[in-house]
């Protein structure tokens, strides 16, 4: 096992944003979130949903052209690791890119590696 999986299985995920399910196989049907953008910790797949639905919904101007990870550094331990990284949504124009501190634990199962814990938090 080395940390390359990790890694992977983040770069993964964020390509697959914009396809719910896609993304969602990356996460654990029961974890725990901690967003800037949420006043408590979320919990479970219908809370995500919830609070995507939310953003959408107050949308200013259009989605990031991209949004990918950065600088991650992994480290595993069995059947458990953790990924750190800075995620950062590139809009274009005048705007300026938004970037957040992300740390994600992850549990390997049957279907490989699923994010049981993702704490983002907005960089000023």
């Amino acid at each position: 096992m080395t940390t390359d999986e990790l890694t992977a299985t983040i770069s993964d995920m964020y390509r697959s944003l914009g396809d719910r399910p896609a993304f969602d196989a990356h996460l654990h049907p029961d974890l725990t979130i901690w967003e800037s953008d949420a006043d408590h910790l979320l919990r479970g797949l219908a809370d995500l949903h919830a609070l995507r639905d939310r953003r959408a919904a107050e949308a200013a101007g259009p989605a990031p052209l991209t949004v990918a990870p950065e600088q991650l550094h992994a480290d595993c331990w069995g059947d458990t690791g953790v990924v750190r990284y800075v995620l950062r949504a590139r809009h274009g124009g005048d705007r300026p890119d938004s970037c957040f501190r992300v740390t994600d634990v992850l549990r390997r199962a049957g279907t490989g590696w699923r994010i049981v814990h993702h704490h983002a938090e907005a960089m000023r």
